[in-house]
């Protein structure tokens, strides 16, 4: 009895280890499937640091961008600012030039009125010089 129990469980240990075991060509499948899967994770990866190398390129170009539209705003700001001085300088340039016109218009009043005081005073000399020739 012990023997054929014996008997069984080593045909059954033969048979489990039979049927269990990798063959060569199971091994060929699996390292086959692992160099697959290997070259696909590193074509992934090589795609993913052409993916993150094309990334920084724009993000470098968009930074200078960035700058180069700063600039151009604090240039036309300023430029903005020198319009407006312009501007400025160019109203009180025209308020001075007002300023004298009145002026001048006042001195000529004052003229015509001087003018019109010597007339009268002209007039009157010779009324007076007219009486003193009758006497």
């Amino acid at each position: 009895m012990k023997k054929s129990l014996l008997l069984i469980s080593v045909l059954l240990v033969l048979t489990t280890l039979m049927f269990a075991c990798a063959t060569t060509g199971d091994l060929e499948k699996v390292q086959a499937q692992q160099k697959m899967s290997d070259a696909k994770a590193d074509q992934a990866l090589r795609d993913a640091q052409a993916a993150k190398t094309a990334a920084d390129a724009a993000k470098v170009k968009a930074d200078e961008t960035s700058v180069r539209s700063e600039n151009a705003l604090k240039a036309a700001a300023e430029k903005e600012k020198a319009a407006a001085e312009k501007e400025k300088a160019a109203a009180e340039k025209e308020k001075a030039a007002a300023e004298k016109e009145k002026a001048a218009a006042e001195k000529e009043k004052a003229a015509a009125e001087k003018e019109k005081i010597a007339d009268e005073k002209a007039k009157k000399a010779e009324a007076a010089f007219g009486k003193s020739m009758k006497k």
